[in-house]
């Protein structure tokens, strides 16, 4: 009988479909509550059994999905690495046989059921990498039962998804990062040409789970060829693909393809790929005269450009391919000889710059590169396109503020822009329209400088000339929008006095916030600490879907994407909660009350979220004294980096319709501030726009000084 899985804290408030706040509290309040069995006394764990049954008994055991009985199953039979890789034929072939046939395989006896798998399985293990003869022992049949029902219900692919949850190896040590679907889209988009056929035979030499490899086939690829080191994801990423597209071929094979290409005598229709970064050890010494180097012998710390020559010399010539790159490939003088012979033989064709936070490492922003094998009968091509998704718009030419930048939550936006850019650059290279601060093209001749740095910033930045009626136009509407929130501002700033409180500063009974939650007048919540994988670009929406830390202390409207967390355990914003920053900034801080505009958002990481009962407490009033900085100073520590304990924040105890008057004032100076904000933004990006156009020549200085210039 296999041992009970353990479970964490925050499994178990994915179980019970609760926040982790809510399981803490539970730990706190309940004596019966299971006690760990295992884990740290930082992380402790939990028997799953045990708390199943606690659950049940207590009426919070919702219905479990069959990717959750999937889940429970894999823990208990403690499936590693390799076991999860043996359920794969198993996948594939549950996923292809009728339903009658897949129903009587699931309710075989515990006795026939692993050899009536093996047997099913036997078929589909012969085209995927690696695998050999299923097998399945009599231990695992519950494991069995769950799979096929997960097939059966929730489809193959979900069950793949469950299954690759605990094969992803740790590939932060490794350089080698899972590509988000929305960015392999992007890429495989940028391989179609208009009115020509989509490449039919697409080549990913470190393929992954086959994320790229999926995103073209989705496209019309039907030749999908692949290849990676690690055999467990080389095996998901044939699953995938024949799962998706079953009536194309798919070969993928296991092995360093740098090492040992296994495809050398391929010549693709195009390529896609995003190799692992910053690998020393990748071959340079071995492979020193090897033949793909035709731009030069990559150096021993730029494995990036070896993998940029390896998938230039698997594409028939003509052909084209995109690849996902750290913006250091672009720079790092070590390369620039590289670089430099590219550019000369017309192998480089566009470069795109991302924003930050689209694909890991999350706090890079990777560049697309779109690579062309020379063809030898065909004009070398003069120019390559820049596009820099992350730049701020043109200033001079939308007259918004600076601060407007692509977001993460800017994705179809980000999208749209690359796409359109290159459509544009591919039909007329030498003729090709730039686009203020985000696109355009640079002829090879200006790149060969000394640096030859292919950063698309320090190349679409560059100034444009502009209209000085158009300036003129946008600089008018500036000092509009200026004017109009300093009126604002003066309003907001004006009405009553505020009176002294009398001969000397009023004093009252306060309660720490540990004290109120205590009395259940507070609950106290935060966002998930980690994520399951790096996807952040996933969950693509039109608008934000998370508060940032950045956002309270802006006053702004929510910024951020929505995380992946592995316990689904998101803490969902109401209107009337309170939202305080954990870290405190220049000895001051601010507190967020909660909108309408809040409403239905995710909490952001390092942000604490105080939900008050409002027959008990006002949350402008709640706010105002929990952001005092006095009362923030006490309840913080460190040094460099100073954290707030919001339990040791205090807070006047005042009925309620007292606490309603404090509100209001909170209220009205959270307004002022936030007017203040907006006026300083305008001021600045007027001051800025006036001033490029004096330095430029597009504005004369006016005729009469302002008053108070003098």
């Amino acid at each position: 009988m296999p041992q009970s899985a353990l479970v964490t804290a925050a499994e178990i408030s994915r179980l019970a479909g609760v926040t982790r706040a809510t399981v803490s509290n539970w730990r706190r309040r309940h004596p019966d509550f299971p006690a760990p069995t295992g884990g740290t006394e930082a992380s402790p764990a939990y028997d799953l059994a045990a708390v199943r049954t606690w659950l049940a008994n207590r009426g919070q055991l919702p219905d479990s999905s069959p990717a959750d009985e999937l889940r429970t199953a894999l823990r208990a039979a403690e499936a590693d690495h390799a076991a999860r890789t043996r359920l794969l034929p198993l996948v594939l072939a549950a996923s292809r046989l009728p339903e009658e046939a897949r129903r009587t395989l699931a309710e075989l006896p515990d006795h026939r059921l692993p050899a009536g798998a093996r047997e099913a399985a036997r078929p589909c293990a012969g085209q995927l990498p690696d695998i050999g003869e299923p097998t399945y022992r009599a231990d695992e049949v519950p494991l069995l039962r769950a799979l096929l029902r997960c097939v059966a219900q929730a489809g193959a692919l979900p069950t793949l998804d469950v299954l690759a949850e605990g094969t992803v190896d740790d590939t932060s040590t490794s350089g080698a990062y899972l590509t988000p679907a929305p960015v392999a889209e992007l890429m495989a988009g940028l391989l179609a040409e208009p009115g020509e056929a989509y490449p039919e035979q697409v080549l990913d030499p470190a393929c992954g789970a086959g994320g790229l490899l999926a995103a073209a086939a989705t496209r019309g690829a039907r030749e999908l060829s692949g290849q990676d080191l690690a055999p467990a994801q080389a095996a998901q990423a044939a699953v995938r693909l024949l799962l998706l597209a079953g009536d194309a071929t798919v070969r993928v094979r296991v092995g360093d393809s740098l090492r040992d290409d296994g495809y050398p005598s391929v010549t693709a229709d195009a390529v896609l790929c995003a190799p692992p970064y910053g690998q020393r050890d990748w071959g340079h010494d071995d492979l020193a005269y090897d033949s793909r180097w035709v731009f030069g012998l990559p150096p021993k710390g730029e494995s990036e450009l070896a993998w940029l020559q390896h998938c230039l010399a698997r594409l028939a010539p003509g052909r084209r391919a995109v690849l996902l790159l750290p913006p250091a490939t672009a720079e790092r003088p070590s390369g620039r000889r590289i670089r430099a012979e590219m550019l000369r033989h017309g192998a480089l064709r566009a470069v795109v710059a991302l924003p930050a936070g689209v694909a890991p490492p999350l706090h890079v922003g990777l560049h697309v590169w779109l690579l062309q094998r020379p063809h030898p009968q065909a004009a070398t091509p003069g120019h390559v396109l820049f596009v820099d998704t992350a730049a701020p718009p043109e200033p001079h030419r939308a007259g918004e503020p600076e601060s407007r930048r692509p977001t993460v939550s800017d994705w179809s936006a980000v999208r749209a822009t690359a796409l359109a850019a290159w459509a544009d650059f591919d039909r007329h290279p030498d003729a090709f329209d730039p686009i203020p601060g985000t696109a355009r093209a640079v002829a090879v001749i200006d790149l060969l400088d000394e640096a030859v740095d292919l950063t698309p910033a320090r190349h679409v930045r560059t100034p444009v000339p502009v209209r000085p009626d158009e300036l003129a136009e946008a600089a008018y509407g500036l000092r509009r929008r200026l004017r109009r929130a300093v009126s604002g501002l003066s309003a907001l700033s004006g009405g009553g006095d505020w009176p002294p409180a009398g001969a000397t500063a009023r004093t009252w009974r306060t309660a720490t916030v540990a004290d109120l939650l205590r009395g259940e007048a507070l609950t106290l919540l935060r966002a998930p600490a980690a994520t399951r994988g790096p996807q952040p670009a996933d969950r693509d929406t039109a608008t934000p879907r998370t508060l940032t830390a950045r956002d309270v202390l802006a006053h702004r409207p929510a910024s951020g994407a929505a995380d992946d967390d592995p316990a689904g355990a998101e803490v969902p914003i109401e209107v009337g909660d309170v939202v305080l920053p954990e870290l405190l900034h220049h000895g001051g801080g601010t507190a967020r009350v909660a909108d309408a505009r809040d409403a239905g958002l995710f909490l952001g990481r390092h942000l604490y979220l105080l939900r008050p009962d409002p027959a008990r407490l006002d949350p402008w009033f709640l706010a105002g004294f929990l952001a005092a900085e006095d009362n923030l100073t006490a309840a913080s520590s460190g040094t460099s980096v100073i954290r707030v304990d919001p339990r040791r924040l205090r807070v006047p105890l005042l009925p309620l319709a007292e606490q309603q008057r404090y509100g209001r004032a909170f209220r009205q100076l959270n307004a002022v501030r936030v007017a203040a904000d907006l006026a300083n933004r305008l001021a600045g990006e007027t001051a800025r726009t006036l001033a490029a156009g004096l330095t430029g020549g597009a504005l004369l200085p006016p005729d009469s000084p302002v008053e108070g210039t003098r």
